[in-house]
């Protein structure tokens, strides 16, 4: 056990009920991307009680806090703070029912579905380990929670304000997410570990008319439809068999009434990649398409493409990585192991790709350890609740205590000067 976990067990109980009341707390008050206020200022005004020097409204509403330690590497962990636009169905006592206005204006229900505020709770966790015990390590410890990660924003806002901050960059930088698994487990890879995640809108230009009068109309409504077909054929038909890629249209919206042929159709689709030129073919691929299926309809118009957001793949440094299994192993034994890269996409990387500084990030299981296993035996994993489902919802221990241990014991690998205790 290293000197930071050790730390940890000597105060576990108090603490993870202090942080099992942050997390229930903000699992209650989700807030959209981009719009944390509240959560930023539950991070910050913690951090800032434990000595750290803050700055608030990094990239809008991130918040760093910077704790010095003496000479050493500077270590930077990473927490995403921002909820989803939609309706909780978990039946927890604890549920959100926090409504909030989109980027459009609208009122929408917002949950922490994805588990950004365990990930929020773990970070501040981690940061009370860091302040109260400055003998079990040397360096610099930067705490980073992040906005808009749901929608792409947040890692590259960070970036934009960095310099003008004057945070020093860091040696290396870790992340953690919550995911479906046994709770009580750690799962890492070196390389590719999430997927690049492309999102588009695109507009079909027709020309409406009556519902009587197809002769006088260029139907978008066909024009769409054929669109959505021919696309799927990009990765059934043009992508290798040896690639993965998924490519989903999640929106489909033409037209307010069944006798009118409206002037216009929209698609929004979102495609995920794990090799960059894959990506770029099955970008072109699809303004192909888009473009040949428009001409087929002697659209009057091209089509009008527009990025709704764009995530880099999330490529783990080959000797950081390492570096963390080893720690991990040593730390929890069985229960950490190599996990198969994951079609879900991030902006974590975004930070690392920038400053051209390695970075490493993991699982956290989330699902109870028994209705997990049996789901396995089963075969029936898929079934269970993920991130992004209504119902996701994972089980608070042991993952609040294995998510902390796991950040503790990354962090250890560079900053402790003695792994042992």
């Amino acid at each position: 056990m290293n000197a930071l976990v050790q730390a940890l067990a000597s105060h576990s109980d108090k603490l993870l009920g202090e942080l099992e009341a942050i997390y229930k707390d903000l699992h209650q008050h989700p807030e959209l991307s981009m719009q944390e206020v509240r959560t930023a200022k539950v991070a910050a005004d913690y951090i800032e009680a434990l000595g750290y020097d803050v700055t608030r409204g990094v990239g809008i509403t991130g918040v760093v806090g910077v704790l010095r330690n003496g000479d050493g590497p500077t270590v930077m962990l990473r927490a995403d703070m921002d909820a989803l636009p939609m309706a909780e169905n978990t039946s927890l006592p604890y549920a959100s029912t926090v409504k909030g206005k989109d980027e459009d204006g609208l009122e929408v229900d917002v949950a922490h579905s994805c588990g950004h505020d365990m990930h929020v709770t773990w970070l501040m966790g981690a940061s009370r380990i860091f302040a109260e015990h400055r003998d079990a390590w040397k360096g610099t410890v930067m705490v980073v929670f992040q906005p808009g990660e749901e929608v792409g924003a947040g890692a590259n806002s960070m970036v934009k304000d960095w310099d003008a901050a004057r945070f020093p960059k860091p040696d290396i930088i870790l992340g953690q997410h919550v995911m479906v698994g046994a709770s009580g487990t750690v799962s890492y890879r070196p390389g590719v570990i999430l997927s690049a995640g492309d999102s588009l809108k695109i507009r079909l230009f027709g020309r409406g008319s009556h519902g009587s009068q197809p002769q006088t109309s260029i139907d978008p409504v066909i024009m769409a439809a054929s669109t959505t077909l021919r696309l799927q054929t990009i990765v059934s038909r043009e992508i290798s068999p040896m690639d993965s890629a998924v490519l989903t249209i999640g929106s489909l919206q033409a037209g307010t009434k069944e006798n009118i042929i409206p002037d216009e159709a929209t698609i929004k689709l979102n495609m995920r990649t794990f090799d960059e030129d894959v990506r770029e073919y099955m970008l072109a691929s699809i303004r192909r398409i888009c473009c040949a299926e428009c001409d087929a309809s002697n659209a009057e118009r091209p089509p009008e493409f527009t990025t709704l957001s764009s995530y880099p793949l999330t490529e783990n440094d080959a000797d950081a990585t390492r570096r963390v299994a080893d720690a991990f192993n040593a730390q929890f034994g069985d229960s950490a192991y190599e996990a198969a890269p994951a079609s879900a996409s991030e902006d974590f990387s975004v930070f690392g790709r920038t400053w051209n500084v390695p970075y490493v990030f993991w699982f956290i299981g989330g699902t109870d350890p028994d209705i997990y296993a049996q789901a396995k035996a089963a075969k029936q994993v898929n079934k269970i609740p993920s991130n992004h489902s209504p119902k996701f919802a994972p089980v608070i221990h042991p993952t609040l205590g294995t998510g902390l241990q796991a950040m503790l014991t990354a962090a250890s690998a560079w900053l402790c000067t003695s792994q042992e205790a």
